[in-house]
């Protein structure tokens, strides 16, 4: 550090200054896009810059208290309106309908749902997002105990960060 606090930058190089995550807000969202939030923030602050949900978005449906991490997705599914799950819930065994789960904001029964995740590593993958304040790439699953290479090639067509 140079004085003043001051932060020296590598001769003829570029230094990040910001540790401001970028996350995509998509699905059931008023604005859709990419935004840049402040460090620290939480699913709820990303959802809210892109306008809140919808009137057919279930917010209520993804944890709006974890924290972004950069790079991540955010996915907020429709509301279902006649008691099954909505578009991007899981439903009865399977691939979500709607696509890739989001490690982001999956539920336990939706994880559930993927080839050769069960109840105790659908909790692992939760407590893992919890502590570490999301997934910002698939590739993180390898840091969860019980997830291996082969598992983890398994799982990547069927998870988003």
């Amino acid at each position: 550090m140079q004085a003043g606090g001051a932060t020296a930058v590598p001769a003829g190089g570029f230094q990040r200054t910001t540790t401001d995550p970028t996350v995509h807000v998509a699905g059931a969202v008023r604005r859709p896009g990419v935004y840049r939030l402040a460090a620290g923030s939480r699913v709820r602050d990303a959802v809210r810059r892109a306008g809140g949900a919808s009137r057919r978005g279930d917010s209520n449906a993804i944890n709006l208290a974890a924290k972004v991490a950069d790079g991540q997705q955010i996915l907020v599914p429709l509301r279902a309106s006649d008691g099954s799950p909505g578009v991007g819930a899981s439903g009865s065994g399977g691939a979500v309908a709607g696509g890739p789960v989001s490690l982001g904001s999956a539920t336990a029964e939706q994880l559930d749902t993927l080839d050769g995740v069960g109840p105790a590593t659908a909790a692992k993958i939760i407590q893992w997002r919890t502590d570490h304040g999301g997934f910002s790439s698939v590739d993180d699953l390898g840091e969860i105990p019980g997830i291996g290479p082969k598992k983890l090639e398994a799982l990547r067509p069927q998870v988003t960060p």
